[in-house]
């Protein structure tokens, strides 16, 4: 379905983690994004980023929001998926096949790369972890250089999305925005109880 020009990919969780797995294993590169409506009215005013979401092999529903644009016009959306558990879903996978996964880390980010490294070593021990603190600038950095097969960055949208689009000529097999993900498991930031979550009133929690 798309909402305001943006296409919102409507699957099942069972059917997202397949085809994630599915991505994992095919030596090509896919982009997944986590599409909440902070992502489709940044897209209108920004083409680029809305034509790499519409490239996009996997747009994740994230955020209520996007439940009540799809009941808006008499759709069912069969699954709403945030950031911070497809992160983990990921995370869970690439530590099953022992892949590399590169991460791209804001300068100016909460939580830096070190502390991130640390947190994600210390639950996914089959996973090689690589990268640093970056920018935007650093566009070029040859990611593919470290043998990594998911790159995961936390620029924040568009910037994130952006860069990730730069780098499909690596080895990358998946790559995923991922906000500010990380500061949950490095507990920096204190995400919302379950409870919250399931009713869609995590941005409440934030608020």
């Amino acid at each position: 379905m798309n909402i305001l020009g943006v296409r919102i990919d409507n699957f099942s969780k069972k059917e997202i983690l397949e085809k994630i797995g599915n991505f994992l294993d095919e030596e090509k590169f896919h982009q997944i994004a986590t599409v909440n409506p902070e992502f489709i009215l940044q897209a209108q005013k920004d083409s680029e980023f809305k034509d790499i979401l519409n490239a996009a092999e996997l747009n994740v529903a994230d955020g209520i929001g996007i439940r009540f644009a799809f009941m808006r016009f008499g759709k069912y959306l069969r699954a709403r998926l945030a950031g911070a558990d497809l992160l983990l879903e990921i995370l869970r996978l690439a530590d099953e096949k022992k892949l590399g996964v590169f991460l791209a880390i804001g300068k100016n980010s909460l939580s830096k790369y070190e502390e991130i490294r640390a947190a994600l070593s210390r639950s996914y021990g089959n996973v090689h972890f690589f990268g640093g603190n970056m920018d935007m600038s650093d566009q070029g950095y040859a990611v593919q250089l470290a043998g990594c097969q998911v790159l995961l960055c936390n620029f924040g949208a568009p910037q994130q999305e952006k860069f990730i689009n730069s780098q499909k000529n690596g080895t990358i097999r998946l790559a995923l925005g991922v906000g500010g993900s990380f500061d949950f498991l490095t507990e920096k930031v204190k995400r919302a109880p379950k409870i919250l979550r399931r009713f869609g009133l995590e941005w409440l929690w934030r608020l």
